[in-house]
């Protein structure tokens, strides 16, 4: 039930990452800056955050069987629209298919977890979910790059269009919303005969003020971690540290396989010592550390970075437990609705940051080109990528105001 829905936010972030992957195709096939470019990955970020408010709702009113087998339909043809693109426009388009799709499988496989696994295990349930996701994107990292130099990124995406079809039907003939389907007992708690207003439901749960204490620090510890690994790190590293695509895309992956591997012993530990708030704290100083000296002191030799990196990508994965405070703070018949607001949150620091550091990149460009392609000096990837330690610092003040939940269902 719940790996069916894990297989497809594989896929998400598979899609979430690819772009980085591919930035030499790209940028040549479509005559793009680096601006355009960010843009251009940045279409998935715009509707997966969109998404996920109205995900949460048709999650809690729909059942997540109905919401993954759409999404799963909808995103198999975004990304053969996305590989049969001719142009910048259908290319972007394609992307945004994507991202609205696939962004309604985190919140569905919460929504699963609430009724198929005994609450005390949610937090660490929450990581294994992103451990899947993360095999996604190292999915995008060296393998789609090997594929992509054997068979082209457009032949490789087809298949990827075909793989996500396959599974909408396969969710739909396999998954069910609770275990009483199936003649067992569900975890969930009694759901209210009806449900409230839309309006009111959101204002219900935006009224806690845990979820958008979560909503906005999710955003400044994930968005670091999304915007460089699944963007602008690759082009970073092989430029300034002189290695080849494929080796820097190892290195990105480094920095997400740690996260996702994290993640669960994370989230089991904050089930175990039933407290969310320092796990989530400590993971958070931990990372805005380790950023401030991979990215703005120039030279760091490259094992250490590579250790840094990994570190830094452990530390990132306390961001699991925040979905865990807000599913607790939240009134329990809006568990769906409260884990689309922490994960739109959670997505918006992709959103907002990879367009955002190309745009410096690109006030910033010198007018160096290699093969055609715009090439960055340091001072201008340093200035982008303090964008997102400005956030960082903020949501470590944040924190404070958060308030404990024990691992209790507080409404």
């Amino acid at each position: 039930m719940w790996g069916l829905g894990a297989a497809f936010y594989l896929i998400g972030f598979y899609q979430r990452v690819a772009p980085a992957v591919i930035t030499r195709e790209l940028m040549s096939e479509f005559s793009l800056g680096a601006a355009a470019l960010g843009n251009l990955a940045a279409f998935y970020y715009y509707s997966y955050v969109a998404i996920q408010i109205p995900a949460g709702l048709l999650a809690d009113r729909w059942g997540p069987r109905r919401v993954l087998t759409a999404g799963a339909a909808i995103a198999a043809a975004g990304t053969l629209l996305f590989a049969l693109a001719p142009g910048y426009a259908a290319a972007g388009l394609g992307r945004l298919l994507i991202g609205g799709s696939v962004g309604v499988a985190f919140v569905s496989m919460l929504k699963l977890a609430g009724h198929w696994f005994a609450p005390t295990r949610f937090a660490m349930i929450a990581g294994l979910a992103l451990a899947c996701g993360v095999l996604g994107a190292v999915s995008a990292g060296v393998p789609l790059r090997l594929l992509v130099d054997a068979f082209g990124w457009r032949n490789v995406m087809c298949f990827a269009a075909a793989v996500t079809g396959l599974l909408a039907s396969a969710i739909w003939v396999a998954v069910r919303d609770d275990p009483a389907e199936r003649g067992y007992a569900s975890y969930a708690p009694t759901a209210p005969a009806r449900h409230a207003p839309i309006l009111q439901s959101i204002r219900q749960t935006l009224g806690t003020r845990n979820v958008w204490l979560v909503f906005l620090i999710s955003g400044a510890v994930s968005g670091p971690a999304l915007t460089f690994g699944g963007l602008w790190g690759v082009p970073f590293l092989s430029t300034h540290y002189g290695i080849s695509t494929s080796q820097a895309s190892m290195i990105t992956s480094l920095l997400l396989v740690c996260w996702a591997v994290t993640g669960p012993f994370v989230g089991a530990l904050s089930d175990r010592l039933r407290r969310r708030k320092p796990l989530y704290a400590i993971g958070a100083v931990l990372a805005t550390a380790g950023w401030c000296f991979a990215l703005l002191v120039p030279d760091v030799p490259l094992p250490l970075l590579v250790v840094l990196l990994g570190l830094i990508g452990c530390a990132s994965s306390a961001v699991m437990v925040g979905f865990a405070i807000a599913k607790e703070s939240a009134p329990a018949a809006l568990a769906g609705t409260a884990g689309g607001i922490a994960n739109m949150g959670n997505m918006l620091g992709g959103m907002i940051m990879q367009p955002a550091v190309g745009w410096i990149l690109d006030q910033r460009w010198t007018g160096t080109l290699a093969n055609g392609v715009r090439v960055y000096d340091f001072g201008a990837y340093r200035a982008g990528f303090t964008l997102m330690l400005v956030w960082l610092a903020s949501a470590l003040v944040l924190l404070v105001f958060v308030r404990e939940t024990h691992c209790r269902q507080t409404q």
